[in-house]
């Protein structure tokens, strides 16, 4: 169950300034280091313990790990020794070689490094334990602080380390990105791509080697030029294949970062070459130009120098480019900004950035093959304005980014199938409904729905108004996603669902007496009964009155009326404030009902006796409600049962609440009622629509003749 984000609309994308502080003392680094030096303490992380909850979740160590700071495992620990680079990152035992290739790719752009690496802490004067990172997080920067006690085994660290054994700075790296995402074990797995991202607040593009352009050579040293991030792998056919070397020395499944690329002349041939490191800090390429192929015995020692070869068996190695589009199958590229690594220009990106969720029953909708519920999905509105230069079409780029998948891995999430569509906006400034896609293709979408963190994908459109539909690939699965657009032109983007309009016309005013139909005259007799001689009636005598006719009502299913709601029912319609209906307002009511129960009956699609929740926002609009998603979302949340299905009487008492939340504003920022979902990741609080109640004051139900009960009409 995701977490219900709030946000107000589209964001702008935030320039890195000062991350956000994430301590759970809310006191920053630097706060928290004084605070240890006063003192004379060393750090301890109450957010991230030195213990087994912070290294696994579903195992326990094979071997008795001991937690120790730097001081404690080397004489004189550094935290950055001659300079933070590729060669001071080997695997240890914890499958992230990913995360190792990022970092690798990391130390090549000094600036980004700088970044998530500050530089205002070492072992020297200053030192309290404690030490802190920045990361990019679904368009924010967080400052993570840990201290620096490290798992080991026998003195030695478990996980990353450095060659060499005094450096420190990529194993506090690895353990602050293991906070962040919740444990080591989170850490198992994943794409480069990644983590480059939350190093760099960037973009990511995925080239499929076998369907790379021409000039792939070019693209990849115009990005490394740019100081973007490069990870390759070879793909694998089964999970048995995982890490199996291959004859020429490569692993496959495994992530590998590029780290450079150049020319050589060989033999009076110029010979493109790429460089590649291996995070395990050795097993090679074992292929021509490998570290002691034959092949360098032809290029002088300055070009050797100048291309810092090495016969080290230190993981990285030199192959010839050609080599390199045959063994690899595909290569990721974090470019810093969205420019389109085929062209020259490098130009300033528009940016916004929406904020949203995929909740179960409300707008969790899968894609276009599902159609009864695709377009409960969230819809964005996209306005190109402006077209590029000298061209006839908009470009910009599309980025939808599910979030916290790997922290949420501890409760068993996995990363969803997601991608999106983009249509063409019809002359409606309104949540598009079934129909409309029924008899509509989509302009542009993903390429591929996929089970990434991130999608991404560039697009060229003539100006014009455009909905953006994101989406998981099957209904029904919940997570918040981070959904970014870049354009070249400015564009205007609006969330179709971010506000709340309930507007409802006046109640029709009674008919005066001398002028009732026989009708109106026969139900006139028939309040009289059931009212008694003070001609009003209670919330007791309506909570009656009401169960009784609609447990006859055989095609709606029906539990029972509370007294709480019949409470709200006379709250909505008491227009005298004494607590009690009145035969004109009781007949008011009555007439809604009627409408309530046919508009139920209506979108009742299944004939089931029951409503699903993908039809409540039509329901609702058709009753007179347009809700945000967010408010839709908490309605699913109170209401629905576990197979998304609202029975009457809930569907009466949304209704009733609704229209007190229009007749009678309150903040409803401060009222908030129990979930009925006792799991709820909210700790079961959640914004309810509810009212306080007007009534007051304590009734002495009376006998009810179930004679009147049979004789009152039934609102069909």
């Amino acid at each position: 169950m995701p977490y219900l984000y709030r946000a107000p609309g589209p964001q702008a994308h935030p320039v890195p300034k000062d991350a956000r502080t994430t301590h759970s003392s809310g006191q920053s680094f630097e706060q928290l280091r004084q605070e240890c030096l006063q003192r004379g303490t060393l750090f301890e992380d109450a957010d991230f313990p030195a213990s087994n909850s912070s290294l696994f979740y579903s195992e326990r160590p094979q071997v008795p790990f001991v937690w120790k700071r730097p001081g404690e495992i080397v004489k004189n620990p550094e935290f950055i020794l001659g300079g933070a680079t590729r060669t001071d990152i080997c695997q240890g035992e914890l499958g992230d070689c990913w995360l190792l290739a990022a970092i690798a790719s990391l130390t090549l752009n000094q600036k980004a490094l700088a970044r998530v690496i500050p530089q205002d802490q070492s072992f020297g004067p200053g030192y309290a334990g404690i030490f802190h990172f920045q990361f990019w997080q679904h368009s924010e920067w967080l400052d993570v602080v840990i201290d620096d006690r490290l798992p080991t085994f026998r003195d030695r660290l478990v996980f990353l380390h450095s060659a060499d054994h005094n450096e420190f700075w990529s194993a506090l790296l690895e353990k602050a990105y293991a906070k962040l995402n919740g444990s080591y074990e989170a850490l198992k797995g994943g794409s480069a791509i990644e983590a480059m991202e939350d190093f760099t607040g960037g973009v990511a593009e995925t080239f499929q080697m076998k369907e790379a352009p021409e000039n792939f050579y070019e693209i990849l040293e115009k990005a490394l030029k740019r100081g973007s991030l490069l990870g390759c792998f070879i793909d694998t056919g089964s999970a048995a294949e995982s890490e199996a070397r291959t004859p020429f020395g490569l692993i496959k499944g495994h992530a590998y970062s590029v780290t450079g690329i150049d020319q050589v002349n060989f033999r009076g041939q110029r010979i493109e070459l790429i460089r590649v490191r291996n995070p395990w800090g050795q097993v090679e390429w074992n292929g021509s130009w490998s570290d002691s192929s034959p092949e360098w015995r032809s290029v002088g020692p300055a070009e050797q120098k100048r291309l810092c070869h090495t016969a080290l068996d230190d993981g990285e190695f030199w192959m010839a480019f050609k080599d390199f589009k045959a063994h690899f199958d595909k290569v990721e590229i974090c470019n810093l900004t969205p420019d389109a690594l085929e062209e020259d220009a490098v130009h300033k990106w528009e940016v916004t950035v929406h904020q949203g969720s995929w909740v179960r029953g409300s707008t969790a909708g899968g894609c276009r093959n599902f159609l009864d519920t695709f377009w409960t999905n969230p819809q964005i509105k996209l306005s190109l304005t402006e077209k590029d230069e000298g061209q006839e079409e908009c470009s910009f780029l599309v980025a939808l980014m599910q979030k916290d998948r790997r922290k949420l891995k501890r409760f068993g999430a996995n990363v969803l199938t997601i991608g999106y569509a983009i249509y063409e906006c019809p002359d409606k400034d309104e949540h598009l409904n079934k129909d409309f896609f029924r008899y509509h293709a989509s302009r542009a979408r993903s390429k591929t729905f996929i089970n990434l963190r991130e999608v991404s994908d560039r697009f060229k459109l003539p100006p014009g108004e455009y909905i953006l539909i994101p989406s998981t690939f099957e209904p029904h699965q919940e997570a918040d996603f981070c959904l970014r657009i870049f354009s070249e032109k400015k564009a205007i983007t609006r969330d179709m669902d971010g506000n709340v309009d309930i507007d409802l016309p006046e109640p029709p005013k009674p008919t005066p007496p001398d002028q009732e139909t026989e009708e109106e005259l026969r139900f006139r007799a028939l309040f009289e009964q059931v009212a008694g001689e003070d001609m009003e009636v209670t919330a007791e005598e309506l909570e009656y009155v009401l169960n009784a006719v609609l447990r006859k009502k055989k095609d709606i299913k029906f539990k029972k009326l509370s007294l709480i709601s019949c409470k709200n029912i006379i709250s909505l319609m008491d227009t005298s404030g004494n607590g009690k209906l009145e035969f004109d307002e009781f007949k008011v009511f009555w007439d809604k009902l009627k409408q309530w129960i046919n508009l139920f009956l209506r979108f009742d699609a299944d004939k089931s006796g029951t409503m699903s929740t993908y039809e409540l926002r039509t329901a609702l609009k058709a009753a007179g409600f347009q809700l945000s998603s967010h408010l839709l979302q908490l309605i699913v949340l109170r209401y629905a049962d576990e197979e998304l299905q609202m029975d009457f009487d809930d569907f009466l008492n949304c209704l009733v609440r609704l229209e007190n939340a229009s007749l009678h504003p309150f903040d409803n920022e401060h009222l908030r009622l129990p979930c009925r979902d006792a799991a709820c990741p909210a700790e079961s609080w959640l914004l309810d629509l509810d009212l306080q109640n007007f009534w007051c004051g304590t009734i002495t139900p009376r006998a009810h003749s179930p004679l009147i009960v049979s004789l009152l009409p039934s609102p069909s």
